[in-house]
């Protein structure tokens, strides 16, 4: 059994980046080397350097849905936030709730915008565990059926993590909390590795002869929560929502029969790649995939479709953390990680990355 306190560090405050850089790509990219045991300071815009027209770059193109919720509960008036967890085929939503008091079934949260209308109702239906709720929304007046990602830009706001302004955005989050690249709805938070590319640096990329593959992950709830559990292989791990195009698995297994490296942007790609790659046998070529998946990387996997993986630095105690020292050794990004404060990289979401090869 491994001791969850393994994974436990302290970074500095002032080093959780509370906003982006103006421009992507300056954020500074700390190369580790696990062949020669070595650590080197560069910058995300020398990524073209560090690719050979080989390689396959393979990215995570989920785009974050306007997931917190902010109402009232309409007998009591008392305060309620959520945050839209998934819908199912007949129009249910499940979210995680909170309010003074104990909420009950059949009773209705009203949801207001930014703007702060009254929008629609959302009935609570059942209550599941962790504090999510079933719900149904329910239109002030009739009007045709609207999907959630319509009824969620009416009057939802971005899900910034906790530690990021308290979770309070401002205008800019809304654009600046999304990869370029975004576009299939389903995340409640972003696969943060894929916001330092610009369009620019992407096509200074493909122009070297770097494929581009991308593939689908929606991010959930498990993200922002920490192994609770006092050793790592006793944590539950949560499912996640996604999907492995026929046109991706050719650009991988293409760049694998060349000798080139799959390098993974974001431990969401990894979970994706390796999940699919274990869907097959062992020495299959990669094959398309799609379903839930619940994949917990820790040590002892065996990797099998990443050879490389571009990576911020994350939160203490997280599968995140237990991911990224499993693929890269564990001493050596012990060390990465000191190496990082000491050098005064800026840490999580809007921090910058470290390209472990």
């Amino acid at each position: 059994m491994t001791d969850v306190a393994a994974y436990d560090y302290k970074p500095p405050k002032h080093l959780i980046a509370q906003q982006p850089l103006v421009n992507r790509s300056d954020a500074r990219l700390l190369v580790v080397d696990r062949r020669e045991n070595s650590l080197a300071h560069l910058h995300v815009r020398d990524l073209p350097e560090l690719l050979s027209p080989k390689d396959c770059l393979v990215m995570n193109d989920t785009l974050v849905v306007p997931a917190r919720l902010v109402g009232y509960r309409t007998t009591t008036g008392g305060r309620w936030v959520g945050l839209f967890l998934s819908a199912d085929e007949q129009g249910r939503w499940r979210v995680l709730g909170k309010a003074r008091g104990r909420l009950s079934e059949d009773e209705t949260v009203t949801l207001v915008s930014n703007q702060g209308r009254e929008e629609f109702r959302l009935r609570l239906l059942a209550k599941e565990p962790g504090g999510i709720w079933l719900v149904r929304p329910e239109p002030f007046h009739p009007e045709p059926a609207a999907d959630p990602s319509q009824l969620l830009d009416r009057v939802g706001r971005v899900p910034l993590p906790h530690y990021i302004r308290q979770g309070e955005m401002v205008d800019s989050d809304a654009q600046r909390y999304q990869t370029v690249f975004a576009e299939r709805p389903g995340s409640v938070a972003a696969p943060t590795a894929g916001l330092h590319f610009t369009k620019e640096l992407l096509e200074r990329i493909e122009k070297q002869g770097t494929s581009v593959a991308r593939l689908t992950l929606h991010v959930g709830l498990g993200t922002f929560r920490s192994i609770a559990t006092d050793s790592i292989e006793d944590h539950l791990m949560h499912g996640e929502w996604g999907t492995l195009s026929k046109n991706a698995c050719d650009l991988v297994n293409h760049c694998r029969a060349a000798g080139g490296r799959v390098v993974a942007v974001g431990t969401t790609t990894v979970r994706t790649l390796e999940t699919a790659a274990l869907a097959g046998s062992l020495h299959s070529p990669l094959a398309p995939w799609s379903g839930e998946t619940d994949l917990y990387i820790r040590p002892g996997h065996q990797f099998r479709a990443v050879d490389a993986l571009m990576t911020n630095f994350h939160l203490p105690r997280t599968t995140l953390l237990v991911l990224v020292r499993t693929l890269g050794g564990d001493a050596l990004i012990r060390r990465a990680y000191a190496e990082a404060i000491h050098e005064e990289y800026r840490f999580f979401s809007y921090g910058d990355a470290m390209l472990i090869v």
